[in-house]
């Protein structure tokens, strides 16, 4: 019979069950630090957009102007989502946090890449589609991370980008302010009331 091997000293078994108690919170856990004033603001600056659009018809300032409002709403956004996560002091180092960014940015990548492609090849009147669907998909992806009214906004995204695919430009410039304008506006005052800001 072999020699007997000492048990592991308490200490350190206590230690591997409080990691893998904090792992398994931190996968069950969301990121929680949606701006929900911050997509209302983003909502009056797409309702702006559309409209300032609207009078240059399928052209590439309308694109120019879409464009300038995209990267408008990623500074309102960016700023906001920092300052909500102070004030309820939510890391972006986390998992929920890595997760949510991995599975929103992956699509909005797709989205650019495809504008700089249709954009390069004439096709302005594929971008309305695009440009829903692709920011539709990233709240629905991202969504499983994070409160539950994300996806929900995301699948409202992608059924006007699937509508923006049948109908004349025009329609589809105003199906963006109604989207980027007006989705923005109404989910983000229920994510403010209903999830601290």
């Amino acid at each position: 019979m072999g020699p007997m091997t000492e048990p592991a000293p308490i200490r350190e078994h206590a230690l591997s069950n409080l990691r893998y108690i904090r792992e398994a919170m931190e996968r069950a856990s969301s990121f929680t630090s949606i701006p929900g004033w911050g997509g209302v603001a983003v909502g009056v600056t797409a309702i702006a957009a559309a409209v300032l659009a609207h009078r240059f018809g399928i052209s590439r300032t309308w694109m120019l102007i879409w464009l300038g409002e995209a990267v408008l709403a990623a500074a309102i956004a960016g700023v906001t989502m920092v300052r909500k996560a102070a004030l309820s002091h939510v890391s972006f180092k986390g998992a929920p946090a890595r997760r949510f960014f991995i599975s929103y940015f992956a699509p909005i990548v797709a989205g650019a890449v495809l504008t700089i492609f249709l954009a390069r090849h004439g096709f302005l009147t594929a971008l309305p589609a695009a440009w829903l669907l692709l920011y539709g998909a990233s709240f629905v992806s991202s969504g499983a991370y994070s409160i539950p009214v994300v996806p929900v906004m995301g699948v409202c995204f992608m059924l006007l980008g699937i509508a923006a695919c049948f109908v004349p430009f025009v329609v589809a410039n105003a199906l963006l302010g109604v989207g980027f304008g007006g989705l923005h506006l109404i989910f983000g005052w229920v994510i403010a009331t209903r999830y601290g800001g």
